[in-house]
């Protein structure tokens, strides 16, 4: 008892000193009230580097498989709404399935497209700061999603567009849609808008590309089990 009162007053007097860095935490080691220090900054960037890079690929490789859009119904390219009409009407005409075939193309468009967001993401993982990974892992679940976003979605649509426009003449989206198109105006009164289907395309591939990201990150900071190193486990672990 005496000597734990020695020891209070001792913390009491030292604590009201200008104390050096470092010399209060060597005083407390082996009392059991020792600062628990976090990870450093190296750590923090590291982390935060293995984290997005992990999921980033994951989210890559989900999407660049056959279905990965497709099979996906959160990230699904449905029919444009200009043309919801157009596919309803042709739909009741007995050409449904020529309207599957347009949004099953447009799918395999986004997936043949997807591949080229790795090395974009892989460059805006290296030109992150520690400011930024210190923002990113104190901030919501999906923080570094919306980091991407910012960094990326104009060098990942210039990079998507030309694929997903060669895609689509490839696995027949654009055939498809002019044939439906065709069809379509050919019946009395028929009426439609124009559509830029390779900026409609480009931007629900990227759209569904970034919930995806987002899905991983939500889960590297939520789930342990999705903390596959020791570095992660460091950096997320008390978070």
């Amino acid at each position: 008892m005496k000597r734990a009162l020695c020891l209070m007053a001792s913390l009491m007097i030292v604590s009201t000193l200008p104390v050096q860095a470092g010399m209060m935490d060597d005083l407390l080691k082996g009392t059991g009230l020792e600062k628990t220090a976090g990870p450093g900054n190296d750590q923090i960037v590291a982390g935060l580097k293995e984290a997005l890079s992990i999921g980033t690929g994951n989210a890559v490789g989900a999407t660049s498989k056959t279905d990965g859009y497709f099979g996906n119904k959160a990230i699904k390219i449905l029919m444009p709404k200009k043309i919801e009409k157009v596919a309803d009407v042709l739909g009741k005409m007995g050409y449904q399935k020529e309207v599957d075939e347009f949004v099953l193309s447009m799918n395999r468009a986004a997936e043949k497209a997807a591949p080229q967001a790795k090395q974009i993401f892989i460059d805006a993982i290296r030109g992150m700061s520690i400011e930024d990974a210190r923002k990113i892992l104190d901030g919501g679940d999906t923080a570094a999603t919306d980091y991407f976003k910012v960094k990326t979605t104009g060098k990942l649509s210039e990079a998507f567009r030309p694929i997903v426009s060669s895609s689509m003449n490839e696995v027949g989206t654009t055939r498809s849609y002019k044939e439906m198109m065709g069809k379509y105006s050919a019946l009395p009164f028929a009426k439609s808008e124009s559509l830029d289907l390779d900026r409609y395309v480009t931007d629900k591939a990227l759209e569904g590309l970034f919930h995806m990201v987002g899905q991983e990150e939500i889960r590297i900071r939520k789930d342990p089990a999705a903390r596959v190193t020791d570095l992660l486990k460091t950096v997320f672990g008390g978070r």
